[in-house]
């Protein structure tokens, strides 16, 4: 057999498997059979003596960074090329380490060890690392087959990664007792029912499971009118092309037009970073905000939630935090990417974005990477700081208060992070975000679908706001019921409904994470024990 060309086949099958999900909505069972290939190319490289494999598996997994995120290099090519370079990188070195246990430790425990540990690498993504780039989380999948997943109340997104980890092992191992003759020669007929039967429910049980919570669950009947106005301005243009007074008319327009009719409480959402002319020190002197204030005078029953890019001055020598950068009086400021909330008084609720987009909005390790990036880049990176924990906005409906949850952009990735909103009493969930900086590819619509997942993690109807689309409605279920088109000024009025009950996955966390960092670092310990015992 000629092994070259046998590599190429399995890897691009792999590379297909694994991309199709985040490209084409409903795709996302060929990732229950997309790493069979790989692990048939590890153990023909194994079986044949195959030296710097390394190379091969990393080839598999850079393809399959750049055929899904190749789109993150319309907004920054260097950066693109880094996040796809760098996460493919450390996918094999996870894959790698599996290569270094299975010499130590024969049988299936090198495969529980590779699932587990390629999971605590994912948790460790989504939850610590400061160098994050989540966005292909296997679980992550899933999110144009929500119907596949609704079991994700209880297990989150990594439990789509565990499902496709078992599915795929399993498959692996009957083929490969199946190519070795062992099914027959060595298994009963016990053993080889069990095995097909076993592989069979690993794969359709989940699917019943999530059919019949699917069909069992109710909405909540809680309702509230949102208003979502998308101005459509283009990210590249949009602070320079038109002045922020000319932004704002526009907007006020899109809501005064959608609000004739209404009656009762509203609550009106705009996109993300929609000015930045706010001081945090100084709000009320800020031109965009009392013209909000203005407007909502004239709908004393509205509520304006939206993005801001913003700063906080800080006079005197001492700096406040290693992001902070010198004014030209000697003193400090700080930038934000914040979301407010305000009413017809004045009174309003802040928020700062926590999860922040590495390079572009902040600078990992700042107090090590700082001194680089001023003295040899000229302080190109972004140097936002967020907030240490998630707070919720307030929204004054009537003669009672909705608590609501903003992921600004990026965050609505991390899955446990949305869930504290929750956990603080969020009854509702927003996105507002800007996606038109990678202009019209499957970046924007990967985007709007993980917005599914985070509804059905924690049942919460979502209400997304895209400066250029796609903005939507999202039910309890993960179901987009309404949506904008992409790159046309639009306004979206409906009803989302409140929630106040907690998931599983709200109250206990991510499970398949914590247990999954304990196998990993369990058997990791097993095997370099048996390295120095059989020294």
């Amino acid at each position: 057999m000629k092994r070259n060309p046998t590599l190429l086949v399995l890897g691009l099958l792999s590379v297909a498997g694994l991309s199709l999900p985040f490209l084409v909505r409903g795709a996302g069972w060929t990732a229950l059979f997309a790493l069979v290939p790989l692990l048939c190319m590890e153990r023909l490289a194994d079986r044949t003596g195959m030296k710097h494999f390394w190379w091969c598996h990393y080839a598999v997994f850079l393809a399959w960074n750049l055929v899904t995120t190749f789109w993150v290099c319309n907004a920054t090519l260097g950066g693109g090329l880094f996040a796809a370079v760098a996460n493919a990188l450390q996918m094999s070195l996870v894959f790698g380490s599996f290569r270094w246990v299975k010499r130590r430790m024969k049988g299936t425990v090198a495969y529980l060890y590779l699932a587990a540990a390629w999971i605590a690498w994912e948790k460790y993504y989504l939850t610590v690392a400061q160098i994050s780039w989540p966005w292909l989380v296997l679980g992550n999948g899933f999110a144009g087959t929500v119907g596949l997943v609704q079991w994700y109340e209880y297990t989150g997104t990594l439990g789509g990664s565990l499902w496709i980890w078992c599915v795929n092992l399993a498959l692996f191992g009957l083929m490969t007792a199946l190519s070795d003759g062992r099914f027959h020669s060595e298994w009963n007929w016990k053993a080889r029912v069990s095995s097909v039967v076993g592989t069979v429910l690993l794969v359709f049980a989940p699917m019943v499971v999530s059919a019949v919570i699917w069909n069992r669950y109710e909405e909540t009947s809680d309702p509230l009118r949102v208003i979502i106005a998308q101005p459509n301005f283009d990210p590249y243009n949009k602070f320079g092309g038109m002045t922020q007074d000319q932004q704002n008319t526009v907007l006020l327009e899109q809501f005064d037009h959608a609000l004739e009719g209404e009656e009762g409480p509203v609550l009106l959402l705009a996109p993300e970073t929609f000015t930045g002319d706010i001081v945090v020190n100084n709000v009320e002197g800020s031109r965009t905000f009392r013209r909000f204030r203005s407007f909502l005078e004239e709908h004393p029953q509205a509520e304006l939630l939206f993005g801001a890019s913003t700063w906080e001055v800080f006079p005197g020598e001492d700096r406040p935090s290693a992001n902070a950068r010198m004014t030209g009086d000697g003193g400090w400021y700080e930038t934000h990417n914040s979301a407010f909330v305000m009413n017809s008084a004045g009174r309003y609720s802040l928020y700062h974005k926590s999860k922040l987009v590495p390079g572009v909005e902040m600078l990992p390790y700042p107090s090590v990477l700082g001194p680089v990036d001023d003295r040899l880049l000229g302080g190109v990176s972004g140097r936002n700081v967020g907030q240490p924990e998630v707070s919720l906005l307030p929204f004054r409906a009537g003669n009672r208060t909705v608590p609501v949850g903003c992921a600004v952009c990026y965050e609505s990735v991390y899955g446990e992070y949305c869930a504290g909103y929750v956990r603080k009493g969020a009854q509702l969930l927003t996105v507002i975000t800007n996606d038109a900086w990678w202009g019209d590819t499957p970046g924007y619509r990967q985007h709007l679908a993980y917005s599914s997942l985070r509804a059905i993690e924690t049942r919460r109807d979502i209400a997304r706001c895209a400066n250029t689309g796609i903005s939507a409605l999202i039910d309890q279920r993960g179901r987009i019921l309404e949506r904008t088109a992409w790159w046309e000024p639009a306004v979206l009025k409906g009803t989302v409904h409140l929630n106040e009950r907690e998931t599983f996955f709200v109250r206990a966390g991510d499970l398949v994470g914590r247990v999954s960092v304990f196998v990993f670092a369990l058997l990791l310990l097993a095997a370099f024990v048996r390295r120095l015992n059989n020294r």
